[in-house]
């Protein structure tokens, strides 16, 4: 897959995301959110919660979470860091979640994967 051809199927995944999260009452805060450093695919917001959402789209779920190793986690917990004061109000729970995006089957849904 050439690299433009990548861009595109993330660009669609997290779409595809963002509708999956709206329809469980999520309300869309930022999307592809950049810091020095790194960035955030989605941030989310439900209730006094606000999920800061890496996406994943592969053929498989477990090529899925292959995808999401310790390294990766760390980069989008330190963009988080520094995204939290900007979407964060006082009193509300901040996480990082992981969406998973695979052909054929609903996207999943992975709350707090991260717990530093």
């Amino acid at each position: 897959m050439t690299r433009r051809a990548a861009e595109q199927r993330g660009r669609g995944a997290e779409t595809l995301a963002c509708w999956y999260l709206r329809l469980k009452g999520w309300r869309i805060l930022a999307r592809r959110a950049r810091v020095a450093g790194g960035e955030v695919d989605i941030v989310a917001r439900r209730g006094r919660t606000v999920a800061f959402v890496e996406v994943k789209a592969r053929s498989s779920l477990d090529s899925a979470g292959l995808a999401l190793d310790r390294h990766r986690l760390k980069r989008v917990a330190a963009a988080a860091e520094q995204l939290a004061p900007r979407f964060a109000r006082d009193g509300d729970s901040v996480r990082i979640d992981a969406l998973f995006i695979v052909p054929g089957r609903w996207p999943r849904h992975l709350a707090n994967v991260w717990l530093g």
